[in-house]
């Protein structure tokens, strides 16, 4: 794990933290008992019931929705907006708590069938050329079971507690005591995540959430913005490779391909990751690597069949790499 997976591995989890314990510490949810938003411990509220009784004014409740609804929906859209076109699903890859999830079942359930989904048709190898080692063994089943049972029941529980006080529910949870809607809300929802964590996860992902699909249509109308870039110059050295930045990415895409193709890219920059480990002790550099600005066309505009020119520095030179080690393959350049 290189230094930016660590990152994201802290972030993430943080992330997933915070998602868990913001209902608790009232940071923020809504709360149907009282019928208004709970933020940063304090009620989060228009003011119409307050309108409706006489207590202010027209001018006041058109303030209050003019502060408290359409200016803090246009910070977070214009915000969430902001960062997706510049580096398009990054919160997806670095905070979201669903896609948390889903790389973790993803592990377990590689360890178990060799398979990243029950949908993949063959299984990845054992041994990848970048240094990966992952065999399988029937017995991680359990701990993939495990795993979406409970993320499965922490999610509906947690969502619960974006609705009714959080102090209740837990409370109603240790003594058994839930209601029968709060029994009812939390063993469907169960059931739901249970299916989707099971068989869907990824294809969620990809094709079932609003928000990772909003990101990535803002983020395709930037043909500057953050990608991963192959150097097709170098493209004949790929038969060396196994594929494993393929098998690195959570999405199941393929990296070296034009940016169209990898609409829903998380930004997770795995692929990369296991591109330098397979060029670890290579004089050469790695093909894959995060471009940005014009380097970024390259990606981009061969959607349409261009093919633009692009600075000579988006790829390192191999000169620039490491020294070449005595009897080390030539330079293809």
């Amino acid at each position: 794990m290189n230094k930016i997976q660590k990152q994201r591995l802290a972030w993430r989890t943080g992330f997933f933290l915070l998602f868990i314990l913001a209902p608790v510490l009232d940071i923020f949810r809504f709360d149907l008992n009282q019928n208004h938003f709970i933020l940063l411990t304090h009620p989060w509220t228009l003011g119409i019931d307050a309108f409706k009784s006489g207590q202010i004014s027209a001018l006041e409740m058109t303030l209050n929705m003019g502060l408290r609804f359409f200016l803090p929906l246009a910070l977070v859209v214009g915000i969430g907006f902001w960062v997706a076109w510049k580096w398009g699903r990054l919160y997806c890859g670095w905070l979201c708590p669903h896609f948390s999830v889903v790389e973790t079942i993803n592990y377990c359930m590689r360890r178990a069938s060799g398979k990243l989904s029950l949908w993949d048709r063959e299984t990845l190898p054992t041994d990848q050329a970048d240094g990966t080692h992952l065999p399988v063994n029937k017995k991680w089943w359990w701990t993939t079971a495990l795993a979406v049972l409970g993320f499965s029941f922490v999610w509906a529980v947690v969502l619960i507690t974006y609705l009714l006080p959080p102090k209740e529910i837990y409370s109603n949870l240790f003594h058994a005591s839930l209601t029968r809607n709060q029994m009812l809300f939390i063993g469907v929802a169960t059931i739901l995540f249970i299916i989707e964590f099971t068989v869907a996860r990824h294809l969620f992902c990809r094709f079932g959430c609003a928000a990772g699909l909003l990101q990535s249509l803002v983020w395709m109308g930037n043909k500057k913005a953050l990608v991963v870039g192959f150097d097709r110059a170098r493209s004949t050295q790929c038969v060396e490779c196994d594929a494993s930045c393929e098998h690195a990415c959570p999405m199941r895409l393929k990296p070296r391909s034009i940016k169209r193709k990898m609409f829903t890219c998380t930004q997770c920059m795995q692929c990369v990751e296991a591109c330098e480990k397979v060029h670890e002790d290579d004089p050469r550099p790695p093909l894959l690597h995060m471009l940005s600005d014009q380097c970024a066309l390259d990606v981009s505009l061969r959607d349409f069949g261009q093919k633009p020119s692009i600075p000579a520095d988006c790829f390192p030179p191999i000169a620039s790499s490491a020294k070449h080690k005595k009897g080390s393959p030539p330079a293809d350049r």
